[in-house]
């Protein structure tokens, strides 16, 4: 068969697998709430005709966009959206194709990807470990261990909680391990360019369980929790780990990570602090990006000794912002003021997350109140709840008998016109999601194991997922729409 052929034989696959999703003559039973605004009910209502067929197609798949980075474990824009278009995400029961997998050792700590390779810092035995390896092949590129002390609280074990994060302009790594060690390393071949441990060099810093705030690249700093007092928020120079400047405002570090955010036309640091103190102290603290100095402190802390700030703060368009936890208080909504002040707008006490961010998308806010994994809708405006849905009801079948999808501490990622969901026990569905409701368009059961915490990744048509217990592994699926060719 000539290369000619073979295109034209994968596109007319490709046309029947669209009829299939988006021309059905009535609604998929998965469907809880239909939408009726966007077209949904006419896609299903239509008989396939060959013209419809081709304008369904045109209309939803083209060429796939340029791969596209995951540096950061919100994200390639730090917001858990995905640029990448023309995925194949219509997965059977079974899940998408699987890549590699590899093992894993502890850590809730989630992958990155640039350039073709994904890394990813785990604990094996006493030593915790940063490992890179090929994202096509999940083959070792380069591995970095050094020894750290491990201990527990709450019955907790310690182990990396901070996902790298990578600086694809100049291919660094930036790492931050349980005890404080902050590494900055090429990405090409692993070679260490600068290393610190912050205890040392700042004090030691009052966590529940080590340091777990994601480090952040902005420009040239790179900004990390410190957590200590007299240094709470450090942003050194990327390339030599020089300090630029550190903030020494009495809240001390969390489990949240910072993020940016545009407040009156200038981008902000936010970041959500906490610290293991008597009595609790925390909120979130708005900071000048070029010299560290404290714009504005909001307090946003339960009086719950063993709470913890870890959801991270989610920009929700100029001036708003909402923060989330799940000791007391749940979630608020923060509108900046001229005077960079942060004002409440509203609050809701049920949209607790304890450590899954919420995801913003089209004036809508979405994320999962406490642990039992209740998905919630709300209007950012208004703070009107639209929807909530428990999913006790959809099951996905595994290993012979039908499963709860019990969604738990889920993370939502936006791909390709749509939500990917993974629960916290190895579901994953693809999602459709709007003010009016929810569609799942597809689901399946990727593994069965609790504490499945990190978000998934997507990177160059490639999904990649981390299962925590039960034979700790890192997963790579294929979600490119290349499988079979």
């Amino acid at each position: 068969m000539v290369k000619g052929d073979v295109a034209a034989e994968g596109a007319k696959k490709q046309l029947h697998r669209l009829a299939g999703r988006f021309c059905r003559s009535k609604p998929p039973s998965s469907s809880r709430i239909p939408f009726d605004s966007d077209g949904f009910v006419l896609h299903w209502r239509m008989k396939p005709s060959f013209a419809s067929l081709i304008f369904c197609a045109l209309l939803t798949r083209g060429e796939r966009a340029a791969a596209e980075d995951w540096p950061h474990f919100l994200g390639p824009q730090t917001n858990f959206h995905s640029s990448e278009t023309g995925l194949d995400l219509d997965y059977s029961e079974a899940g998408p194709p699987l890549l590699w997998e590899i093992p894993r050792g502890r850590g809730h700590a989630g992958p990155v990807v640039s350039g073709g390779k994904v890394v990813f810092i785990h604990q094996v035995e006493d030593n915790e470990e940063i490992h890179c390896v090929a994202a096509e092949t999940g083959e070792t590129v380069w591995k970095i261990d050094y020894p750290v002390k491990v201990d527990q609280a709450y019955g907790i074990v310690d182990a990396p909680r901070s996902s790298p994060t990578i600086d694809p302009a100049t291919g660094l790594v930036f790492t931050l391990g349980n005890d404080g060690d902050l590494i900055c390393c090429q990405l090409a071949d692993g070679k260490i360019v600068w290393q610190k441990n912050l205890a040392e060099e700042f004090g030691a810093a009052p966590f529940f369980f080590g340091y777990g705030s994601a480090p952040l690249v902005h420009g040239d700093k790179l900004i990390v929790q410190a957590g200590s007092d007299k240094a709470g928020v450090v942003a050194f120079e990327k390339s030599t780990g020089q300090v630029i400047w550190q903030c020494d405002h009495p809240w001390n570090g969390s489990y949240a990570s910072p993020v940016t955010a545009e407040i009156n036309g200038v981008k902000r640091l936010l970041v959500f602090a906490e610290g293991m103190v008597k009595p609790p102290h925390g909120g979130l603290v708005c900071i000048n990006l070029e010299d560290g100095t404290v714009l504005d402190a909001f307090s946003w802390r339960s009086d719950n000794f063993a709470s913890v700030n870890a959801a991270t703060p989610v920009p929700c368009g100029p001036n708003r912002v909402f923060l989330s936890e799940d000791y007391g208080l749940g979630g608020v909504m923060l509108e900046y003021g001229s005077d960079n002040k942060a004002q409440i707008v509203w609050t809701s006490p049920e949209f607790g997350c304890q450590f899954q961010t919420p995801i913003y998308h089209d004036g809508v806010i979405y994320g999962f109140g406490g642990n039992g994994g209740l998905m919630l809708a709300f209007d950012v405006a208004s703070g009107g709840l639209l929807w909530n849905e428990a999913f006790y009801q959809t099951t996905i079948p595994w290993q012979g008998r039908d499963v709860p999808i019990s969604l738990g501490h889920a993370h939502l990622i936006h791909v390709d016109g749509g939500f990917l969901c993974l629960s916290e026990n190895g579901a994953l569905m693809r999602m459709r999601l709007g003010r009016d409701g929810f569609e799942i368009q597809a689901k399946a059961r990727l593994f069965y194991a609790p504490e499945t915490w990190a978000p998934p990744v997507l990177s160059d048509g490639r999904l990649f997922v981390n299962q925590n217990e039960m034979g700790s592994r890192m997963l790579c699926y294929d979600v490119s729409g290349k499988a079979g060719e």
